[in-house]
């Protein structure tokens, strides 16, 4: 089946995917624990996995930690609850004193409990913040004016550009501020379609025109996962030198022709620097419903790449007080992205295809991890925040719908019946499963 992958590959998703999910339901898990034992809740395992379990140890809070042989999740069973989903075990709590129902989840004050549900959810949402800000500190911001770094190689021609320049101007066009996206669109939509540019820079203090490479070629600077330019096996760094025997020498040729092509299979030439060879693939577009920056969706012909600047630019530093800004803007805007992509599939507006599960979570794992550590940790980061905004939602069984539970108790001044949470409580399971097995179809019968 096409889901399944050559062996090695299927390792690297295997491995992937558990790395990632271990990481982020151990951070999620330690959310609820630590703030359930600043609460004075007490938890009597933490689970890293469901199963059989391979290790276990038990410390001096008497708390046991322990690994299980399924990981796909992992839980905190505090004092008096039932199962892994915190139920009620009313036979173990009515045997208990007024001390050791306070150390409870279901006897502690409302406050506590709250606090130690939403702590999961909290701790996702900081390990996301917390790793965009190291990643965007690392890259840096880049310099003004646009500077020079390191060339990519790229074939057909030799360039004059050198690292270092800074660059004054492309075929005539003053280059504005990297920082103004805005402008750098009309600035790159207004680039003539050339090989070869003639560039302004500013070296060792002289003003001088020098030969240079468009600024956006058609080069891969990433692949999109379950893409179909992933899946015939282009790579990062390839670059597309023609589409059905035409040349393309910017990246915006190369969209106008796959869009042009409205999903019928094209053959494309490509430069693999690597090797230094030149390739030819054929593949087929297929649909993609992007996220607009309205809010809204709109369905495009895409390969899957991303492309890039011509050269790697020169970097400056961003602080730490910045780059965690830049950290939680990125959170929201996959939180907002994410809700706006399910009330779309709600209401038809975009294809139900869209959402992933188990199989798909997997093979995005494996693709990321394959284009470079970079990548495998700013997508771990991306999905900590899609499951701290997933156990948000107000569903029995998830954190959300026990915070739910607990407005209503601090509403009503009484928590629900215990008949009525064990009723709410199956369906909410009933429904979680159920969008599971949905999810998984779509991973097998999607195209």
């Amino acid at each position: 089946m096409a889901f399944l992958p050559e062996f090695g590959g299927f390792a690297m998703t295997i491995i992937a995917f558990i790395v990632a999910l271990s990481i982020i339901v151990a951070i999620h898990e330690y959310g609820h624990y630590i703030v359930g034992r600043w609460s004075g809740i007490h938890a009597e395992v933490f689970s890293l996995g469901f199963g059989p379990v391979l290790w276990s140890r038990v410390d001096r809070r008497g708390t046991r930690w322990q690994i299980a042989a399924l990981p796909f999740g992992g839980y905190v069973r505090f004092m008096g609850d039932s199962d892994a989903a915190s139920g009620k075990d009313a036979d173990a709590m009515q045997g208990l004193s007024a001390t050791d129902r306070r150390r409870t989840m279901h006897g502690a004050p409302l406050w506590a409990r709250a606090a130690t549900v939403f702590a999961g959810p909290a701790f996702n949402f900081a390990l996301s913040i917390i790793v965009f800000a190291v990643l965007i500190m690392v890259r840096g911001q880049v310099a003004e004016p646009l500077t020079v770094g390191e060339m990519k190689p790229l074939p057909s021609a030799v360039f004059e550009l050198q690292e270092g320049d800074e660059i004054l101007e492309i075929a005539g066009q003053p280059v504005p501020d990297f920082s103004d996206a805005v402008a750098m669109d009309a600035f790159a939509e207004n680039m003539p379609r050339d090989i070869v540019l003639d560039y302004t820079v500013l070296r060792d203090g002289q003003e001088m025109v020098v030969t240079g490479p468009n600024l956006y070629p058609p080069l891969i600077s990433q692949l999109a996962p379950q893409s179909a330019a992933y899946d015939i096996g282009l790579s990062k760094g390839d670059v597309i030198t023609s589409i059905d025997g035409e040349p393309v020498a910017a990246f915006d040729e190369l969209k106008t022709h796959v869009e042009g092509a409205e999903g019928r299979p094209i053959e494309i030439t490509v430069y693999r620097p690597s090797s230094g060879d030149e390739l030819e693939f054929v593949l087929a577009p297929r649909r993609v419903d992007e996220p607009q920056p309205d809010g809204g969706f709109a369905t495009k012909w895409r390969i899957g790449i991303v492309g890039g600047l011509a050269f790697e630019p020169a970097t400056q530093m961003i602080g730490p007080i910045a780059a965690i800004g830049d950290g939680i803007a990125q959170t929201f805007r996959i939180m907002s992205s994410s809700i706006s992509g399910l009330w779309h599939m709600i209401t038809g507006a975009i294809s139900t295809c869209n959402m992933t599960g188990p199989i798909g979570i997997a093979q995005t794992s494996g693709a990321m991890a394959s284009q470079g550590a970079e990548s495998f940790i700013w997508f771990v980061a991306a999905l900590s925040t899609a499951v701290g905004l997933l156990n948000l939602f107000p569903v029995p069984v998830l954190d959300g719908g026990h915070l739910v539970f607990y407005a209503y108790e601090a509403v009503a001044g009484r928590p629900p019946s215990d008949r009525a949470l064990r009723v709410l409580m199956a369906a909410g399971l009933t429904l979680v499963l159920s969008v599971m097995i949905f999810a998984l179809t779509n991973d097998i019968f999607c195209p």
